[in-house]
């Protein structure tokens, strides 16, 4: 039986590829609990420097597996949504707080929840065929999988309602100026390379500090500005007694590139 999930490693840098590219990558409880549990080992995984997520064939994911869905409402039970608590909303927890760089390779369709799986990494990297759509309306629903937390950061309030209430699809034009995509390539072919290369950058570099940085950044977003600061002193506290910025400090006053070893 194929795998839901097939995990690579490569220099510091493990990528995550969904794939049931018979189904568009369509999220069913097999790929949902795979992906969970993945994320969950990789948190405290010192070998792993660097996440890429990808969609295996001509689309990244095209979010909740209907056919499945439809299942649990013949079910008739009091939630038939349960997977939400269940599954979406780890996955959305340890994707956004992942105390190392998340990059999603975006090729084709990202919808639904989905599209909210690739606006919770850290970049975001798509070629010509790459097409955002919120489309939980669609069917019913209001967004998950964190969307109506990543959106707003992404793109404004403003915008983040129109996403999701008219759902209507975002080109990868489009995509690129609203802040969607961090990098938009000039060939689909590319864009799983891409994001490996940016991603084993981001894994030769200061670890630690980009884990406080994301850390940083989920306080600063929507905290005061004493919240802001509070964080801020306890990261650099961390970050300063890594063997990281001690080497780091001593290559630049003498002129040398630094080595990191992510501690």
């Amino acid at each position: 039986m194929t795998e839901p999930l097939l995990v690579d490693r490569a220099d510091g840098v493990v990528t995550l590829t969904l794939n049931r590219p018979d189904a568009l990558n369509a999220l069913d409880t097999a790929l949902k609990e795979a992906l969970r549990d993945a994320l969950a080992a990789l948190e405290g995984d010192r070998t792993c420097r660097a996440v890429v997520l990808a969609g295996a064939g001509r689309g990244f994911c095209a979010g909740q597996d209907l056919r499945e869905h439809v299942g649990s409402l013949e079910a008739g039970g009091s939630d038939p949504l349960d997977t939400v608590r269940t599954h979406y909303n780890p996955i959305a927890a340890r994707l956004a707080h992942l105390p190392k760089p998340v990059v999603a390779a975006v090729r084709g369709t990202a919808a639904g929840a989905g599209a909210a799986l690739a606006f919770l990494a850290d970049f975001r990297v798509g070629g010509p065929r790459t097409k955002f759509v919120m489309s939980f309306a669609n069917v019913g629903l209001a967004g998950d999988t964190g969307a109506s937390w990543s959106l707003p950061r992404l793109v404004g309030h403003a915008k983040a309602v129109e996403l999701l209430m008219l759902a209507e699809p975002v080109d990868a034009a489009q995509a690129e100026r609203l802040g969607l995509l961090t990098r938009l390539v000039d060939d689909d072919e590319k864009v799983l390379p891409v994001a490996q290369e940016l991603a084993a950058r981001l894994a030769a570099g200061p670890t630690v500090a980009y884990g406080a940085i994301k850390r940083e950044l989920s306080i600063g977003d929507a905290g005061t500005l004493s919240d802001a600061l509070a964080a801020e002193a306890e990261a650099q506290t961390i970050c300063g007694r890594t063997a990281d910025h001690r080497n780091a400090t001593f290559a630049f006053v003498n002129k040398d590139k630094p080595v990191f070893e992510g501690r």
